[in-house]
């Protein structure tokens, strides 16, 4: 059984690692978790001695398989929860992040799996991100940012690179959210700010928030 500050550090640095798969600083999990680089060093030492991870001073923490594994599960009821909170409970999919934060600790593999069934088996979470399975194993989709699209090109959003509130509510008050179809009218040179249409509206986005949108091309 892990504390719930051990499963954010293994969760964190799950993600971590997929920028840096050679190794996580001890610095990036201290800033990640806004924590001091000395209380990062020493909860990566504990979990070293619960052999969830590997430490080597000045090279960087990796998950070992069974971290891997109870960091994708705990990843896996954060992004099932969400997906009830808005399904079932109608919350907005800017508002589920922390809930799900605090549900992803509850340690039950009964109840996740009956909430597994219960909501059919969803693929992915609210904001497009894959739901791991109960093995955790994430699957893979094709998708691109809509930074990389050229004008004229379209694609289904499926994603977000972003999940704060602040823009989440930011793609709803323009009508953007998973699913809905993205064309790329102009595209600046010199910027590479947009002019995109979403449905049958009109809008201009700067490069940082197309740089924050996955799509599928259609």
């Amino acid at each position: 059984m892990f504390t719930l500050a051990e499963e954010n550090y293994l969760k964190n640095i799950f993600h971590l690692q997929q920028l840096s798969p050679q190794g996580v600083s001890t610095n990036a999990i201290a800033e990640k978790l806004e924590t001091k680089p000395s209380s990062a060093t020493d909860m990566v030492q504990k979990l070293a001695e619960k052999e969830v991870l590997t430490y080597i001073k000045y090279k960087g923490t990796t998950l070992t398989e069974n971290g891997r594994k109870i960091a994708a599960n705990i990843i896996r009821k954060h992004r099932l929860w969400e997906v009830f909170l808005v399904e079932k409970l109608n919350f907005q999919w800017d508002e589920v992040h922390e809930i799900a934060e605090q549900l992803e600790h509850i340690h039950s593999e009964d109840l996740i799996s009956r909430l597994d069934k219960f909501l059919e088996y969803p693929s992915v979470d609210p904001h497009g991100d894959p739901i791991p399975d109960s093995n955790g194993n994430f699957k893979k989709t094709e998708k691109k940012l809509l930074s990389k699209l050229s004008k004229n090109e379209k694609g289904i959003c499926v994603g977000v690179k972003e999940s704060a509130s602040d823009f989440l509510k930011y793609l709803d008050k323009r009508h953007i959210g998973i699913g809905v179809e993205i064309s790329v009218l102009e595209k600046d040179d010199f910027d590479d700010s947009m002019t995109i249409q979403v449905l049958d509206e009109t809008y201009f986005i700067t490069k940082k928030i197309a740089e924050n949108l996955y799509v599928q091309m259609s």
